[in-house]
C-alpha cells in the first residue's frame, strides 16, 4: 500500500459541497480510502476566469494498485457524478486530480505525476499544506509548504476556508 497518495478535488457547479462529499464516498467505495482531508476552501477560478468560484479540498488516500488504476477510478467517479469535459479549465460539477503517488514520477499522455501544474496552483497547495506540509514532491525536490510559500501572497490569500473541519465531507474526518 503506497503512502503519500494525494488527490485534489474541486467543484463549481450545482451543490459543490455535496459533489465533493459524493466524490470522496465513491472513491472510497472503489478502493481509494481517505486517511485525511483538508478543510474545504472557496477558491477563485484558475485558467478560465469567467466562471463561478470553486470549492476545493485535498485528500490523502491509501490505494492498493498502480497509478493508472487509480486514474481509471478517478475518471469513473467523475463520469458517475456528471463531469462533462467541454471547455478546458471550464466549469465542472467535479474535478479530481491525482497530485502525487508517493515518490513516483510518471510522464505520459494520459497521466503525469506529480501533477504538472501543482506548483502554480494556490487552490491545491494551500489545502495540501494543511494536511501534509512536509511532503516532498517527487521530481521537484521541495516540500508542499515550500512550494506554497513561493506563490504570490495575493494568490494564497484568495483561498478561504469555509468550514472549521472536514467531518461532513469525509463522513468521519481522519478515519
Amino acid at each position: 500500500m503506497e503512502n503519500g497518495i494525494f488527490l485534489g478535488l474541486g467543484s463549481n457547479l450545482g451543490d459543490r459541497r455535496a459533489a465533493l462529499a459524493k466524490a470522496i464516498e465513491r472513491l472510497s467505495s472503489e478502493g481509494a480510502k481517505v486517511v485525511q482531508s483538508s478543510k474545504v476552501y472557496e477558491t477563485p477560478p484558475w485558467g478560465n476566469l469567467d466562471q463561478p468560484a470553486f470549492l476545493n479540498t485535498v485528500v490523502e488516500v491509501t490505494f492498493n494498485g498502480e497509478p493508472e488504476e487509480l486514474l481509471f477510478i478517478i475518471l469513473k467517479v467523475e463520469n458517475q457524478l456528471g463531469r462533462v469535459r467541454s471547455v478546458h479549465w471550464g466549469p465542472r460539477v467535479i474535478d479530481i486530480d491525482l497530485l502525487a503517488f508517493g515518490s513516483e514520477i510518471i510522464v505520459g499522455q494520459r497521466l503525469s505525476v506529480p501533477h504538472p501544474l501543482l506548483a502554480q496552483r494556490a487552490f491545491v497547495l494551500v489545502p495540501w499544506a494543511e494536511i501534509a506540509p512536509n511532503f516532498l514532491v517527487a521530481g521537484i525536490g521541495k516540500t508542499v509548504a515550500e512550494l506554497m510559500e513561493e506563490l504570490p501572497i495575493q494568490d494564497r490569500q484568495a483561498i478561504r476556508p469555509i468550514q472549521p473541519d472536514s467531518e461532513d465531507i469525509t463522513q468521519n474526518g481522519n478515519s
